[in-house]
């Protein structure tokens, strides 16, 4: 449903929330610590920074943060920075659902249903558990996997 670059980006905001550091963090030492290619990173905070979910900080100590706190900012606009509108794929665009087959019915239900979900969603409510309980973090394969550990030599992917 989502884009490895949607993914990405959730993974990198999260990660950017429970660092738990004010200073800009490089996007290459984001994606070091997130699993991701340096570079696909720098693409990725790019799209959030023209999206206005990140501010893009330059010099020695450049890198990003969030542009505004995380309870505003919503799955929905991270998405859509990353992948475009979320569009329906409906037969027809008629407002009166009442007319149309039951094939569009269901794609115009299951639209709103996603666009409702993700509008719900913030980055704030991601980050209270970024990842699985420890006692099967090692046993699930989570897509929000990375470490947590900021003084780590080496971060796992």
């Amino acid at each position: 449903m989502l884009t490895q670059t949607s993914e990405t980006a959730l993974r990198a905001l999260v990660f950017l929330l429970v660092s738990k550091t004010d200073e800009p963090l490089p996007p290459a030492r984001i994606a070091a610590y997130i699993g991701a290619s340096p570079s696909y990173t720098a693409k990725v905070t790019t799209a959030l920074v023209k999206s206005d979910i990140l501010r893009a900080h330059r010099g020695m100590k450049g890198g990003v943060t969030l542009s505004r706190p995380p309870e505003q900012i919503t799955l929905l606009e991270v998405v859509e920075a990353c992948q475009g509108k979320v569009l329906g794929d409906f037969c027809q665009d008629l407002d009166r659902l009442e007319l149309v087959c039951a094939f569009h019915r269901a794609m115009a239900e299951l639209h709103q249903a996603i666009i409702t979900t993700l509008k719900r969603w913030t980055l704030a409510d991601l980050a209270t558990t970024p990842l699985p309980a420890a006692e099967i973090r090692d046993n699930v394969n989570c897509r929000m996997h990375f470490s947590l550990d900021l003084e780590e030599e080496t971060p796992q992917a």
